[in-house]
């Protein structure tokens, strides 16, 4: 009615639909609810936690930041106001089998699907992602430990040469000094090439691998590589290699705030580590 005023009268709307006038301006003057109050001053935390998020969070994300925070609201008054103010977080691609099942494997599943772990270097899981630029494909490989959810070796090339997962192990061996740490990553052709099992004896590291095609055998890094290619790959395109590098280096948890997010896995491993490229592409 407020809006259409200066076109109508406000006695004519307010017998078009059904109410009084005196009630109508009684309405007006009356102060707003206190829910009305909370929810306004809820809706510009929400905002700040999503901005602050590059717009990836949703609902549990910004819900988890709230509680962080000290604040006592509920998971679904977070969606119903996020929706309100048409505020959305991103969502995963479904994931595509690209690959033949097969029943060899080139070393042992040592983890069966259990990623947990009583202390860091005690597994680790690792993979490959490749990167879209305008410049060509590039190649990351990652080593992720169960324990912490933190990269702990990383490596960056425009080929899928086996030295792409050696680099990344050999990160991973010189900053934590494991002993008898497993190994667990996919039958791609690069971990079970014979310098990488070499490689591995000669580090102490305990190889293990999934079965070939089934995502859930190395299910979390898939699922780090799932957040870092929805929150980032998606949303950017690089128009040369190098910027993907400084980009990631950005993508960092700024403190050590977030812990209580990492505990119930809501903060994102890549956001916990620092990444940038040491070669020149």
């Amino acid at each position: 009615m407020s809006d259409h005023q200066a076109d109508y009268p406000i006695a004519s709307m307010c017998r078009l639909l059904g109410v009084s006038s005196s009630g109508y301006y009684a309405w007006m003057k009356r102060r707003p609810s206190r829910r009305a109050e909370t929810d306004a001053a809820l809706i510009g935390e929400i905002r700040a936690a999503h901005a602050a998020s590059r717009g990836t969070y949703g609902a549990p994300r910004i819900h988890a930041e709230l509680t962080a925070k000290g604040m006592r609201v509920g998971r679904k008054r977070v969606a119903r106001l996020m929706s309100q103010t048409g505020l959305a977080g991103v969502s995963r691609r479904k994931f595509v089998v690209t690959t033949v099942k097969s029943d060899s494997r080139q070393a042992p599943d040592l983890v069966e699907r259990d990623f947990t772990a009583s202390m860091p270097d005690r597994l680790w899981v690792a993979d490959i992602t490749y990167v879209p630029t305008w410049a060509g494909f590039l190649y990351l490989a990652v080593v992720l430990d169960a324990f912490s959810r933190r990269i702990v070796g990383w490596s960056m090339a425009t080929t899928l040469a086996t030295r792409l997962v050696l680099d990344a192990l050999d990160m991973a061996l010189m900053t934590r000094r494991p002993r008898g740490v497993i190994h667990h990553s996919d039958q791609g052709s690069q971990y079970t090439s014979i310098e990488f099992g070499h490689r591995c004896r000669e580090a102490g590291v305990r190889p293990s691998m999934g079965s070939v095609g089934d995502a859930y055998d190395n299910a979390m890094c898939e699922s780090f590589f799932a957040t870092l290619e929805c929150e980032l790959l998606e949303r950017c395109r690089f128009k040369a290699r190098r910027r993907f590098s400084f980009t990631v280096q950005l993508c960092r948890t700024p403190g050590a705030g977030q812990s209580e997010q990492e505990c119930i896995g809501t903060t994102p491993p890549w956001r916990e580590t620092h990444l940038c490229c040491p070669r020149s592409f």
